[in-house]
């Protein structure tokens, strides 16, 4: 039982991992900026790590006694693009470390840009060499390839050279740009998404938040394009919230996880402008957005584990 588990244990549960490392992020930037009374952030990156290296462990597991089905998830026109979760997690970590250590920051950063880069190389490779690829089988989980890349300059930009962070900047934002009109034209022409992946609808906003806050660490602050992006990742988060009812039809699964990332993203941004800006209204949106992460984290973490206690995930699809 324990091994067909492990046999079945998905990628995708690294976008949990996501999720918590983005809470911490978030509640250390209010705690920065917002000036809430009390610190709790360490405690939930210590939380995430610990939850990043069981889910290494077990994955590990995985690729050491099931390398035929992790294959298969590297072949899979959906399950290929949350391999990038891993690097993402670690160039996450180093965010949170930046004011930490430096030097762990450091090399979770280096290791997480190369892997980000293997990963962005061998998922474009797989979209460029496919003879099965379908329309239909675009969803918003291809845009986590592209948000690792645009995260790169929020710890990079103080770690190493800036062009390294232009980089992989560029690479992202141009992406992000492509894909959302494939996106759209999938979503308007094209049957719709299967419920499974609905909440994957939210990572939408992840790469113009996370866009947002990295072009204001290249660019040394608040400017017209920056603006651009928060704005439009804005008016994504109320779009999205207005169509829940559509997006809430699907039944509990590991997807529900793309819900916490993209909304912490838009917390930070949000926390982020008011420190830029200092008006009110992102004060407001930055405890309304905080608030509602907590939740979102609180929920999902219940269902996950209830989930896990009734052997309803990691189970043959």
């Amino acid at each position: 039982m324990k091994s067909s588990r492990i046999k079945n244990f998905p990628i995708s549960f690294f976008s949990a991992v996501l999720g918590l490392a983005g809470f911490a992020i978030a509640l250390k930037r209010a705690e920065q900026f917002l000036g809430m009374p009390f610190a709790i952030s360490p405690g939930l990156l210590v939380f995430s790590l610990v939850a990043f290296g069981v889910i290494t462990l077990v994955y590990l597991l995985k690729i050491i006694y099931f390398r035929d089905d992790v294959s298969a998830e590297l072949r899979h026109p959906v399950k290929i693009n949350f391999f990038p979760t891993f690097s993402i997690s670690l160039v996450l970590f180093s965010v949170a470390f930046l004011g930490i250590n430096p030097l762990v920051a450091k090399y979770l950063w280096l290791a997480g840009v190369v892997l980000q880069l293997v990963f962005t190389i061998k998922v474009l490779t797989y979209w460029i060499q496919s003879e099965h690829l379908q329309v239909t089988h675009m969803n918003p989980s291809w845009f986590i390839p592209v948000v690792g890349n645009i995260l790169v300059p929020v710890a990079g930009v103080e770690l190493f050279s800036p062009e390294i962070s232009w980089f992989f900047f560029s690479i992202g934002i141009v992406f992000w740009i492509v894909l959302f009109a494939i996106l759209f034209n999938r979503i308007i022409f094209h049957p719709p998404v299967p419920n499974k992946l609905l909440p994957t609808f939210f990572i939408m906003i992840a790469p113009p938040a996370i866009g947002f806050v990295s072009f204001a660490k290249l660019s040394g602050g608040l400017n017209d394009f920056s603006r651009v992006l928060y704005y439009f990742a804005l008016f994504m988060f109320v779009l999205l919230v207005s169509q829940m009812k559509y997006l809430h039809k699907a039944v509990f699964y590991l997807s529900w996880w793309a819900y916490s990332f993209p909304v912490a993203a838009i917390t930070i941004a949000s926390i982020a402008m008011f420190h830029f800006t200092g008006l009110f209204f992102f004060k407001l949106a930055g405890y309304a957005l905080l608030a509602l992460l907590t939740g979102i984290i609180i929920f999902l973490l219940g269902k996950t584990a209830d989930s896990i206690r009734k052997k309803q995930i990691c189970i043959e699809e």
